[in-house]
């Protein structure tokens, strides 16, 4: 929930809680309000995303996400706004997937393609992705090879209606666990082709 009372938050950001709760998700993914960082701007709303299924409590071994909305009514220059959409996920990946050379592309197309195919407006896009490569040894050796993808994300939505924005976020989320792609978002293959043509 936002970190104020309602009735003392600003029409803006009322009105783009209103457009979360409008948000619509695929049925594989879990979605609820976490608690929302307080330090960074006077107003902000969170939710963290699981690929079901999750266990109780704990991540999702599919794929995990959270998602920040931050609200300055007197914008910060950094954003260039009054809003910022902050977020994360993570998935797991095959271990052949996880040593492809244009992963990191693909994760960040991946967002930026969810993003444009909703209509979202937004602008001062940035991020990382990591990819984490790792060999069990010793007792964990079992675990044998495995691969993982993190993308941290952030820009700037033009206006409060961000019922794209984290509708995107949730989509980003299902395509790095492995679910096929919604329409207008291109798969690991897709880019590939692309890539080597």
């Amino acid at each position: 929930m936002p970190n104020t009372d309602a009735g003392s938050l600003p029409a803006p950001f009322r009105e783009a809680v209103e457009a979360i709760r409008r948000a619509r998700f695929r049925s594989e993914l879990s979605v609820q309000d976490i608690p929302s960082p307080s330090s960074v701007a006077p107003h902000s709303i969170a939710l963290s995303a699981d690929v079901t299924p999750a266990r109780h409590d704990e991540d999702s071994e599919l794929g995990t996400g959270r998602f920040v909305l931050l609200h300055d009514p007197e914008g910060q220059d950094a954003w260039d706004g009054q809003f910022r959409v902050v977020c994360f996920v993570q998935a797991p990946l095959e271990t052949d997937i996880g040593v492809d050379p244009f992963l990191a592309d693909v994760a960040w197309s991946w967002l930026t393609d969810a993003l444009d195919a909703r209509g979202a407006r937004y602008s001062r896009a940035s991020g990382t992705a990591t990819k984490i490569l790792s060999t069990g040894y010793g007792e964990l050796a079992e675990q044998g090879d495995g691969a993982q993808i993190e993308l941290r994300a952030s820009w700037t939505p033009h206006d409060a209606d961000v019922t794209a924005h984290v509708e995107g976020w949730g989509e980003l989320l299902c395509m790095l666990a492995g679910l096929p792609p919604a329409e207008g978002v291109r798969s690991l293959t897709t880019h590939r082709a692309a890539r080597q043509s």
